[in-house]
């Protein structure tokens, strides 16, 4: 939509074509959404200006999620080696806490886990565990576990 469009229009827009969407959710504009009905948004999340989110099957994003500009999050795909070419869709689930850096590509069948960041840039093409950074272009996941209570400053 145009910028100008608020954000609470965007929000009743979505929630009438069948989208969940929680409380405190912002969507920025010029964000594209290919079937509404088949995505959920939890509380405190955050949509990026420019993001694309092709779900042809469900995509679902956890709260206080950061989907940072221009990210593309798509659910279909075909097998290349079928004569047919038929789809091979999969569903995305990004988990509480995540943030999907500027312009990161989402693949399908994919679950980003709990308090992971996704880095500027990177294609991601398999689950990512929680609490791990996932950087382009090597693409390796290096844990980052949390810190416990009891543990003071270094």
């Amino acid at each position: 939509m145009r910028w100008w469009c608020p954000n609470t229009v965007r929000l009743a827009i979505l929630r009438l074509f069948g989208a969940s969407v929680g409380r405190n959710v912002l969507i920025r504009h010029r964000v594209r959404i290919h079937w509404p009905w088949k995505l959920s948004i939890d509380k405190n999340s955050w949509i990026g200006e420019g993001v694309w989110i092709l779900n042809l099957e469900p995509v679902t994003i956890g709260s206080n999620v950061c989907v940072s500009q221009d990210v593309f999050l798509c659910t279909g795909s075909h097998k290349f080696s079928s004569p047919s070419f038929e789809f091979d869709n999969g569903s995305i689930v990004i988990e509480d806490g995540a943030w999907l850096a500027a312009q990161s590509t989402i693949l399908r069948g994919v679950r980003i886990g709990n308090n992971s960041l996704i880095g500027a840039k990177t294609l991601i093409f398999k689950d990512v565990p929680a609490r791990c950074r996932v950087l382009a272009p090597g693409a390796s996941h290096t844990a980052t576990p949390p810190k416990p209570a009891n543990e003071g400053p270094a």
